[in-house]
């Protein structure tokens, strides 16, 4: 587990990263309402790094948590959320767009599936463009505890063909239960290091 982590910046732009030392970063992004801000308390081990809300598509910047002094995690704004108005949907996905294209930093992506309604068609896209631009993915499923362990099976063999993956190429987590969340540290850890 992590042993310090701070909230550090909100940018709608990419020439405001408080990342002047060239540290290693990493993306969560997912669709609104999967719950990042929730994984992102889990795995930091902090109830309120994060700002979590019952209301979808809260999280409308890119939020930085600087980790152990040494990399930072990176909350992206939820997409696919139909309430938020077109002109604000574009907005998000330029930021999001400027930030993963531009960014020499940035080590992975970590896709966010909500375990239980498996891949949108948005989740779809993104997969796609984070493959176009040959990006190393790691899909971690969230809310795995809201489906019962005899049927989980059958929903991540869903989420396997809609995705066209194997097995180990997806990680099953819980931030209620922290399922998972050691195999995301220790993800994170290996590429910090080069690995």
């Amino acid at each position: 587990m992590f042993k310090d982590s701070k909230y550090v910046i909100s940018i709608t732009n990419l020439k405001d990263s408080p990342n002047k030392q060239y540290l290693n970063e990493f993306v969560f992004i997912g669709r609104s309402n999967v719950g990042k801000s929730s994984f992102i308390n889990a795995l930091t081990n902090k109830k309120i790094l994060a700002k979590t809300s019952s209301k979808p598509g809260k999280t409308k910047t890119l939020n930085f948590f600087l980790i152990d002094e040494t990399f930072y995690l990176v909350d992206a704004p939820g997409y696919g959320y139909a309430s938020t108005g077109v002109d604000q949907r574009v907005k998000f996905g330029s930021i999001i767009e400027d930030y993963l294209r531009n960014n020499q930093c940035l080590k992975a992506a970590f896709l966010l599936i909500d375990f239980k309604v498996g891949p949108t068609k948005d989740d779809l896209l993104m997969f796609e463009f984070l493959k176009f631009l040959r990006m190393k993915i790691i899909i971690v499923c969230t809310k795995t505890d809201k489906i019962g362990v005899t049927l989980r099976k059958k929903y991540q063999n869903n989420i396997l063909n809609k995705l066209q993956l194997n097995e180990s190429s997806v990680i099953l987590t819980s931030s209620v239960s922290k399922l998972g969340i050691d195999k995301v540290v220790e993800i994170i850890g290996s590429c910090n290091l080069g690995e």
